[in-house]
């Protein structure tokens, strides 16, 4: 296998590890070197192969080093090291859901801070391995535009949010308007400047490899920055369309790791040799039980079930409002099985917690594939785990791999089943109107609920309908009189 090194080079012509000369060409190349620098001749010999490897030329990139805490180390020290890692990953799986409940407490905001922070933290561990893989580190201002990019879609989508979200406070800042109004067009300048950057940084002999960089941190944009961007719309429809989802990908990835762990025999996918036919089953039922139970009592508090909205007097986010038909307690006749077995006719229930079991069989049953996905991403690439960032569990993606899928099965579900339209969101978007507009708007609504019945005429109205109406009788009154008595002296 060719063996390309970060640095340095590669040996000479007729070394060990030279490659052969390609068809038509002699045997050192056509490097032109009478025209071309040292340093262009060090990158073509260093990246000039890329091109022809195939999947078993990949370089192993060096294990993550371990960082779990010395403490830890000494207190399990004692343990084989099947329960050294099942002690690690319980300790750190049960830390991360306490501060995972902490930022709950602080918040809707907090919460929006945590999803940017996880996103960049999951394209950084994901493009980083596209630089290890591809050895791309000295290619001419590809790490700049990566992460330019990153801003790009970013702003864009994040743009977005704001002009639909915080329409009465952008109204009051000038600045904001000018860039609310032509986000879009910004926002596509923006990225065609980075587009231009890329093309202008195109190296002879490279250009396959910089491709295959420019495909991967667009690809990588997709899975991250687009599926973040979901989850905060799903934020804003009520923190329980957050929470429950999350956490029961959460209480999937846990109870299917535990049946698996003590209950484990027959193996489930070949991409993950440690996935288990009984952690799957017992993952899948554990998890709608949890789904079901979570949103019952999730649905009795305005603070989780309320749309997330900006209020521009308090200058902050509330969850305050009068609680939907999803969350107001319904009565269910039962099937006439259950009726024996529960000795009870009706039941009552949140309409939510339906939903949530189809919420649950999709974190369940189609979530592990997400997982099942990054496993093959990983072996692909020879890697054990995306990051060392969490010991016991490996990267930031590692344990979001199903959560991002999760997110977008939400948001359809949602704008599928759910939501109509957004009073609020419609309120906005007149505000942003002109005068004239939004006066048209107010007349032509009301006549239409006038028509309709909905709402009655104003009283100045009804006295000009009403004198009116009045006139045409007394006028009709008059010339009938006058017919009569025309008639009569006839």
């Amino acid at each position: 296998m060719l063996e390309l090194r970060h640095r340095g080079g590669r040996p000479g012509p007729g070394g060990a590890g030279a490659p052969p000369p390609r068809e038509g060409e002699a045997a050192g190349g056509d490097h032109e070197t009478e025209s071309t620098s040292d340093k262009e001749t060090d990158i073509d010999d260093r990246y000039g192969d890329l091109d022809s490897r195939t999947d078993s030329d990949i370089p192993e990139i060096p294990p993550s080093l371990d960082r779990t805490p010395e403490i830890l180390k000494k207190a399990l020290s004692g343990l084989s090291s099947r329960w050294k890692n099942w002690w690690i990953r319980g300790i750190l799986t049960l830390t991360m859901i306490s501060l995972f409940f902490l930022i709950i407490y602080m918040g809707s905001f907090m919460l929006m801070l945590l999803v940017l922070s996880i996103q960049v933290k999951c394209f950084h561990e994901i493009i980083t391995i596209g630089y290890r893989v591809y050895r791309s580190y000295d290619l001419p201002w590809f790490r700049t535009l990566s992460w330019y990019f990153l801003l790009c879609v970013n702003y864009f989508f994040y743009g977005e949010t704001v002009a639909d979200y915080f329409a009465t406070f952008v109204q009051r800042e000038e600045q904001l308007q000018f860039l609310i109004r032509y986000h879009r067009f910004i926002s596509f300048a923006l990225y065609l400047a980075g587009f231009c950057m890329f093309v202008l940084s195109l190296v002879k002999k490279h250009y396959r490899l910089q491709f295959y960089m420019f495909a991967w941190t667009h690809v990588t944009l997709l899975i991250t920055v687009t599926q973040s961007h979901l989850v905060i719309q799903n934020l804003f429809e009520g923190m329980i369309w957050f929470l429950v989802p999350i956490s029961s990908v959460i209480c999937n990835d846990i109870t299917a790791y535990l049946f698996g762990f003590f209950f484990g025999r027959t193996p489930l996918i070949k991409l993950s040799p440690k996935k288990t036919w009984e952690g799957f089953v017992g993952g899948f039922f554990s998890t709608v039980v949890f789904g079901f139970t979570a949103a019952y009592v999730l649905s009795k508090y305005q603070y989780f079930v309320c749309p997330v909205e900006y209020r521009s007097d308090v200058n902050s986010f509330v969850t305050e409002c009068e609680p939907s038909e999803l969350f107001r307690l319904q009565s269910y006749s039962l099937p006439p099985f259950l009726k024996a077995m529960l000795r009870r006719e009706t039941v009552s229930l949140y309409p939510f917690q339906i939903h949530s079991i189809a919420l649950s069989t999709f974190a369940s049953l189609i979530g592990p594939f997400g997982g099942f996905f990054a496993s093959g991403f990983k072996r692909a690439f020879k890697i054990k785990d995306f990051a060392n960032t969490i010991p016991g569990h490996g990267g930031i993606m590692d344990r979001f791999d199903c959560q991002y899928l999760m997110a977008t099965f939400v948001h359809v579900y949602i704008t599928s089943f759910i939501r109509g339209p957004n009073p609020s969101k419609v309120l906005q978007q007149l505000l942003v109107l002109q005068p004239e507009q939004q006066l048209n708007i107010y007349k032509t609504l009301k006549t239409h609920l006038i028509e309709k019945g909905i709402l009655q005429p104003t009283l100045k109205r009804r006295n000009i309908h009403a004198c009116v109406h009045a006139a045409g009788a007394h006028r009709v009154m008059t010339d009938t009189r006058k017919y009569r008595v025309g008639y009569v002296h006839h």
